[in-house]
Formats: structure tokens, C-alpha cells, sequence
């Protein structure tokens, strides 16, 4: 089972991301995990160990840059992948979530469809029609 955790403290975020990734819940064996802060993010990450996170930078208790580099650095789990989903667009923000272990860094606004393919990319999942 393909294991996806989506990290924002923006409700309104965290519902556009679950029905973005609702299709692969629905034909895959895909279950979606969410947090609302980054101590819950990190939690989940160390309990689940999802092999794909979406991960909101500035978020309460913890920031998205820190639980990146914690799940890293010190967890060492090595085979979650990282995107950092944030409104954070400048080069200079880009490059410390590269320097913390980031994967990829994606700015907001998205496009769902967008993001809803990389998933499908990163989890080796084919779209059959």
C-alpha cells in the first residue's frame, strides 16, 4: 500500500489536495494521510513512513523546512519523497528547501491536475482508460 501525507495548515488547502489526490485513493491501493502542523507532519512521517509528502512550509509548532530536514537528516528515511507545496516563491526560499532535503519545491497557486501526475509519476502509478 502506497502511503501519501498532505501537511498544511490551510483547511482550505488541505481539502483541494485531498480531492486532487482522491482518484488515486480511489483506483489504487493509495491511502491519503494528512496533518495540520509540523509536529503532527513529523509524527505521522516517523509512525506511517508515507513515500510521498506534501509539505506546506510555514505551518505552527514546526516548520515545513525543519520537518524536511529532520526526516532527512536525523530519521534518515531515505525513500519518502518530499515536495514542498508552498506560497514561498522567491529563489532564495527554493534554495533552503533544496539545502534541507527537499525533493521538489512547488509554489502556490498549483494546478491539481499537475499535481495529481506527479503523484501518479512518483508512486509508479499508470493511468488506464
Amino acid at each position: 500500500m502506497k502511503k501519501i501525507l498532505i501537511a498544511d495548515d490551510q483547511p482550505h488547502i488541505l481539502i483541494l489536495m485531498q480531492q486532487t489526490l482522491e482518484p488515486l485513493e480511489d483506483n489504487y491501493d493509495v491511502v491519503l494521510l494528512t496533518a495540520k502542523d509540523g509536529m503532527q507532519a513529523f509524527d505521522l512521517i516517523q509512525k506511517e513512513k508515507p513515500d510521498l509528502v506534501f509539505l506546506d512550509i510555514m505551518m505552527p509548532y514546526m516548520s515545513g523546512l525543519e520537518v524536511c530536514q529532520k526526516v532527512k537528516q536525523s530519521l534518515e528515511i531515505k525513500d519518502t519523497y518530499i515536495i514542498l507545496l508552498t506560497a514561498r516563491g522567491q529563489e532564495f526560499d527554493r534554495q533552503n528547501g533544496i539545502n534541507v532535503g527537499a525533493d521538489l519545491y512547488i509554489t502556490k497557486p498549483f494546478r491539481p491536475k499537475a499535481i495529481l501526475a506527479k503523484a501518479q509519476e512518483l508512486l509508479g502509478l499508470i493511468e488506464y482508460n
